[in-house]
């Protein structure tokens, strides 16, 4: 069976919380689990455990997913905060060790939203902490009583593993659930897609096989709630199993 890790969400100690207030917590959003689980592939939570425990897991892995979530705090790409945005640094560290880890081993990576941005700071990129106060002329990407039934198109650019997972000329639309977005793109990786108010949507390493390493901004994993009127998530998942499988 195919295992499949997915770098999780953290709650930290809180004893306003009324279960479990003195502990951290350790949790994937359902939509993600379902995406993830399909038949023979097995979504393994990736833990937050001693470095030398957490490599065996690692080694278990066919591939991985960068989970959504949580900003990026602006520490980890070399910046102070400007606002409230102060995002969350000790699980940056953890998923850039899993990042790591990972690439070095030759496994297949797949980064959303969240994940999409730490995958961009892994590779040398930054980000804008919040995109409408630090970019002029952008539409809205996120909203938190709308959530993720704001949708917006997006360019496909030619020549790239993108444009072969969709090569149809229709229009396609993405969901938008973030705030911050890239600003300096990482060393070495390859825009696939954009917003047409010039966010980056999607990109891929050119360098490592096609589909080994890549990302995008939205969230295939909450496709259910627009339906058809977003890209169909299942081609882009078949194709980050694509090495997996062979």
């Amino acid at each position: 069976m195919i295992k499949i890790g997915i770098t999780p969400c953290f709650f930290y100690p809180d004893m306003s919380r009324s279960t479990f207030g003195p502990k951290s917590l350790t949790y994937v959003e359902n939509n993600m689990m379902e995406y993830v689980a399909q038949e023979g592939i097995l979504p393994i939570v990736i833990p937050d455990i001693d470095k030398k425990l957490l490599n065996k897991v690692l080694d278990t892995l066919d591939g991985v997913i960068l989970h959504g979530g949580s900003d990026v705090a602006p520490e980890t790409y070399g910046e102070q905060p400007i606002g409230p945005w102060l995002g969350d640094a000790y699980r940056d560290q953890f998923e850039l060790y899993v990042i790591d880890y990972m690439i070095k081993k030759g496994k297949s990576i797949f980064g959303i939203c969240r994940g999409f941005q730490l995958l961009n700071i892994y590779y040398g990129g930054s980000l804008y902490q919040d995109t409408i106060t630090q970019r002029e002329g952008v539409k809205e990407h996120r909203s938190a009583e709308k959530y993720d039934t704001i949708y917006h198109p997006i360019n496909i650019l030619e020549n790239n593993f993108l444009k072969e997972i969709y090569p149809s000329e229709k229009q396609q639309f993405v969901n938008t659930v973030h705030h911050q977005s890239i600003k300096k793109l990482g060393d070495g990786l390859q825009i696939w897609a954009t917003s047409d108010d010039g966010i980056i949507e999607a990109f891929g390493d050119p360098n490592k096989p096609k589909g080994k390493v890549m990302g995008v901004q939205w969230h295939p994993e909450f496709s259910k709630t627009l339906g058809d009127k977003i890209i169909n998530p299942q081609p882009l998942y078949k194709a980050f199993l694509t090495h997996i499988y062979d």
